[in-house]
């Protein structure tokens, strides 16, 4: 059974596995080569994975669960998506000068994405940075 609850043979991939793929080495090679900012915040940074990683990473997921043919994700394709975006959250969050590890699941965070309708304000709700929310 997957994580969205449908059934699935080992090794079965959606139609999507490439692009989880690819989406979760990019927040590992994020992760790898973060440098702190030596003066945070560093918004522009902090946006860049939140519009290069988590956004993207949660759209996938949105138009799988969505689509006119429902993707039966994998779980390690949930769990491959749902670490990259908070891997990127807990970067997002980092560029702020806060350390945090950030563990939301990519249904929650998805469900935030389609109420707010902006990656900005997904991020400050589920990490709480900056403040207390959206700006």
């Amino acid at each position: 059974m997957t994580a969205d609850g449908e059934r699935s043979e080992p090794g079965e991939r959606s139609a999507h596995w490439e692009r989880v793929q690819a989406l979760a080495a990019r927040a590992e090679r994020d992760r790898e080569r973060f440098e702190a900012p030596a003066d945070p915040p560093d918004e522009a940074r902090a946006m860049a994975y939140l519009r290069e990683g988590v956004g993207p990473a949660i759209s996938v997921y949105v138009e799988g669960r969505t689509g006119g043919d429902l993707a039966a994700f994998s779980e390690a394709e949930v769990s491959r998506l749902g670490d990259a975006v908070s891997t990127w959250l807990g970067l997002y969050a980092r560029c702020h000068g806060v350390e945090r590890d950030v563990d939301v699941s990519l249904r929650q965070a998805a469900e935030v994405l389609v109420d707010t309708r902006n990656v900005a304000d997904t991020a400050a709700l589920l990490t709480r940075v900056p403040g207390d929310g959206p700006r």
